[in-house]
């Protein structure tokens, strides 16, 4: 058998962690070969070995049979190698255009930048993508989802032999992703070998011809992805059977309200939204990109400003205008990009969880007590089940699902009574959600208010009381939880367009 790649005995180890054992992975020209397995697996680490970016500590590369040593991102390139990061590697400031043919910029004469070309190249490699986006717009103004897309495109412009993609699709839309999966067809019918990682199990039955499935950072096994059942998959992945069985909807229209909102509006953002949730409920909240979920997240946490509204916490206005006055309402909130809002990921475990109660730590002379930070981070490592070698571990070396774990600590450490969940388990393997969902039912049963933000439709559905369901800014109506729901009835609030705007629109 030809292999575009092989790779056999892999080991790596970071300080505290024996990240690979002796692993073996194999990519065939013009296959699709899945990588499964948890968070901390060690699917990303391999990867980087394959792409340069990490040196192996042991073990042989093939590539084409011969052995290989990639000392960096370029060598990998050179050989054919291009990668697709879970995390964006983009400069907001540049153009979209400008991150795509970065090192590469067409040049004139004196060697100028040949901004049209440029341009002009971004555009052809957007069209292949069937991505509607100028090449001149800054980075900056684009949402994650149409930033991931540009980071798709930068890899594509390396026209590479094997591509690795790691969680292309945890930030787009079915839409997004049925054009992304058309590119991967494209690329497979012209002998690319392509390695994909995600945690989204439908996708591995929809794309792949084999998946190889990593444990505790050692190889388990290969089976061919058409024969092989979604639960067998997930018994390899995880060492033991997951249940995702939703639970039995609490009556909580009884209640106490413990958030509510009154005709919310930023803009065209958000447009009049109202909602109330309470004590116990768990509310969903549904949408296409662009509905104005995160927004609506956002100004009730002070983040954004509101034009108008009002926003009462146990039944008392609050006039929330920062995060600072949120936190003090007893609101915290959770991002979807958890690396950037939610985590200082080169600080260490116990300091991230103490950060949002530092008051707590501090004596009058401002010195910290480091002592009580320690034992409040362990019982949070242990109660939370977050996987690290200690408290001192830097979060940037954790799985995303235990950084996860960390931000939820620490808003538990400051004993909010409303928690906004945006994008809960986004990148988090299938072993890790189903903690998450035990922790957010957990949570409420302990009679927080939890709001989830999610684009997973069966996650909303699994886990909400009720579900709230946005278009175009504004919130187009609320549906019971659990079985009484269906994903076409979400589908068709989610759609229904403000009929005024359309009616412009087709006079226009």
């Amino acid at each position: 058998m030809s292999y575009l790649v092989e790779m056999k005995g892999i080991e790596k180890r970071f300080p505290g962690v024996h990240a690979l054992k002796n692993v073996r992975f194999d990519l065939r020209p013009g296959e699709v070969h899945a990588l499964m397995g948890e968070n901390g697996a060690g699917k990303s680490t391999l990867m980087k070995i394959m792409s340069g970016i990490y040196a192996r500590d042991g073990g042989e590369m093939f590539v084409d049979g011969n052995p290989v040593t990639p000392d960096g991102p370029r060598a990998a390139q050179d050989l054919g190698i291009g990668i697709i990061h879970q995390e964006l590697s983009l400069m907001n400031d540049l153009t979209a255009a400008q991150n795509v043919l970065i090192g590469r910029e067409p040049r004139k004469r004196l060697g100028r930048l040949d901004e049209p070309e440029l341009n002009r190249q971004t555009a052809e490699i957007f069209a292949s993508l069937n991505l509607d986006m100028d090449p001149r717009t800054l980075v900056s103004t684009q949402t994650i989802a149409r930033q991931q897309l540009i980071e798709i495109a930068k890899a594509l412009s390396y026209n590479p032999r094997v591509l690795i993609m790691d969680e292309p699709t945890a930030a787009l839309n079915d839409a997004e992703i049925t054009e992304l999966f058309k590119v991967i067809e494209k690329l497979r019918s012209e002998g690319v070998g392509i390695v994909y990682i995600s945690h989204r199990m439908d996708e591995i039955k929809r794309i792949a011809n084999r998946v190889t499935i990593l444990r505790d950072g050692a190889y388990i096994e290969t089976v061919e992805a058409a024969d092989t059942p979604l639960s067998k998959i997930i018994q390899l992945m995880v060492g033991r059977e997951v249940t995702q069985k939703a639970p039995t909807i609490p009556d909580t229209s009884q209640s106490p309200v413990a958030l509510e909102v009154r005709n919310l509006s930023r803009g065209k953002e958000v447009r009049g939204v109202s909602f109330d949730v309470r004590k116990g409920e768990i509310l969903g909240f549904a949408g296409l990109m662009g509905a104005g979920r995160t927004e609506v997240a956002r100004i009730i946490f002070g983040a954004d400003p509101r034009d108008e509204g009002e926003i009462l916490v146990a039944g008392q206005p609050i006039d929330i205008r920062t995060p600072h006055a949120a936190v003090e309402a007893g609101i915290g909130y959770l991002s979807e990009d958890r690396k950037h809002f939610g985590l200082a990921v080169d600080m260490t475990v116990r300091a991230n969880v103490a950060m949002a109660h530092m008051e707590e730590f501090t004596n009058r002379a401002g010195v910290l007590n480091e002592a009580a930070m320690k034992e409040t981070a362990i019982g949070y490592i242990s109660q939370l089940g977050i996987r690290t070698p200690s408290d001192m571990q830097a979060v940037r070396l954790l799985s995303g699902g235990n950084q996860q774990k960390v931000v939820i600590a620490k808003w538990l450490l400051r004993d909010c009574d409303v928690l906004i969940f945006d994008e809960p388990t986004r990148g988090i393997d299938i072993g890790a959600k189903s903690e998450i969902y035990a922790l957010l039912e957990d949570l409420a049963a302990q009679g927080r208010a939890i709001i989830v933000i999610s684009s997973e439709l069966p996650e909303v559905m699994r886990l909400s009381h009720r579900i709230a369901v946005m278009c175009e800014g504004r919130l187009t109506g609320i549906l019971p939880g659990g079985e009484d729901t269906t994903q076409e009835q979400i589908m068709e609030l989610a759609t229904q367009r403000d009929s005024a705007l359309r009616v412009a629109e087709d006079v226009l």
